[in-house]
């Protein structure tokens, strides 16, 4: 006895005959287009005390989480695409919670076609990458410390504006540029000056294969023109008028480099330049605009000395070192008090790292931050001598 199919079978066979497949065959389905990524690191440390007297109950060791990057992207169209990467910190803002998350990338991107011999010219807006210091974590193992403009104060590694990158033909180097807000990503514009900043990054022997391990010598020359508001920008009773006119944030390096997987080797020079303001801006106590420049040496090196032995070239091992030279005020003009050009302080970093896996590592290192001198000083940062046990997963 004949039987009719379901309705919904017949749809089925006549959907399959349509599209040219077998009925019952799925098809495969479309690839994401969203590419999730991130990175988590952090550490358990030792605090030694830097005073020799330390206080009742003080903190001396905690085991740590410094940040959880998790990084979206995805497609926006031809050429076009988004960036976004939350940054999970350790408040200290007054709050109950232990952590919190802000943005720390957030852009839109548009990449020009690459030529057939790379150029090519790339352009983003929003929160994204500062100047230099992005490019000096590709020689520098974030997860132990920052690199050394960012540890000094320098500015931020991201903020708020846009930014053109030229990747120069032949794998030559490239250009970056920005124009920011200034005052960094974890702060909201504070005045209507902007900071303007370019960095000119050349890699002449990347194309010779006679000397793979300078293949990746880079020579890095950038440039940073701030400018901040007057504390008297909107005057107010009693004083002289408002101050339109900015406050100089100024700051340039040079840094060198090899970043090969057996060996990293990299110093830098860099300097900094900025106004002050001493007095009320009142008839009684005029305003004084005061300069200070201050200066950083950094010099570092991560090393895999069994990888140079090994006929695959590779090895889990290493030991990283690295010392900074802070000088905050190497010369001052127009203070009432002139603050000691002799308050430098040095950073020294020294350890050993083992891969657990091809992305997984563990390191033990010791971290110092004293006054020159190896005794205790107030320059900045506060005097530390710490003993770590980091890690870092990047997935």
């Amino acid at each position: 006895m004949f039987r009719a199919r379901p309705s919904w079978l017949r749809s089925a066979v006549l959907l399959a005959l349509a599209v040219g497949a077998p009925v019952g065959a799925q098809s495969a389905p479309a690839p994401s287009p969203l590419n999730f990524s991130g990175i988590i690191f952090g550490s358990y440390n030792f605090q030694e005390s830097v005073n020799g007297a330390p206080l009742n109950r003080q903190i001396d060791n905690q085991f740590i989480v410094d940040r959880a990057y998790l990084t979206f992207r995805m497609p926006a169209g031809d050429h076009t695409s988004i960036r976004i990467t939350t940054d999970v910190y350790q408040t200290s803002e007054a709050t109950p919670n232990a952590y919190t998350v802000r943005a720390k990338y957030a852009y839109l991107e548009y990449a020009g076609s690459k030529m057939d011999n790379g150029l090519q010219v790339t352009g983003r807006i929003g929160i994204l990458h500062n100047v230099v210091i992005d490019h000096q974590e590709s020689f520098w193992p974030r997860y132990l410390s920052q690199v050394g403009v960012e540890r000094a104060g320098y500015f931020s590694s991201a903020d708020v504006g846009i930014a053109s990158q030229i990747a120069l033909p032949d794998k030559m180097g490239e250009v970056y540029a920005t124009v920011t807000n200034g005052p960094g990503y974890t702060s909201r514009e504070t005045d209507r000056f902007k900071d303007y900043a370019v960095r000119l990054s050349l890699t002449p022997l990347a194309n010779n294969k006679d000397l793979p391990l300078l293949q990746t010598f880079t020579i890095t020359a950038w440039g940073y023109k701030g400018a901040t508001a007057s504390a008297f920008v909107n005057g107010g009773t009693g004083q002289n008028g408002p101050i339109g006119e900015a406050l100089d944030r100024s700051r340039a390096g040079l840094f060198v480099g090899i970043k090969d997987p057996k060996l990293v080797l990299a110093g830098e020079f860099a300097q900094r330049h900025e106004n002050g303001e001493l007095g009320a801006n009142t008839a009684a106590s005029p305003r004084a605009l005061t300069e200070t420049t201050g200066r950083l040496l950094s010099a570092y090196t991560v090393v895999r000395p069994l990888a140079f032995a090994d006929a695959s070239g590779k090895s889990p091992f290493g030991f990283v070192a690295r010392y900074d030279r802070a000088t905050p005020t190497s010369s001052t003009v127009g203070f009432t008090t002139v603050p000691d050009p002799g308050n430098g302080y040095h950073t020294v970093i020294g350890g050993v790292f083992w891969d657990l896996s091809q992305k997984a590592q563990i390191a033990f290192d010791y971290q110092e931050s004293l006054a020159s001198s190896n005794g205790v000083s107030n320059a900045p940062p506060a005097p530390s001598k710490t003993i770590f046990a980091h890690f870092v997963v990047n997935f």
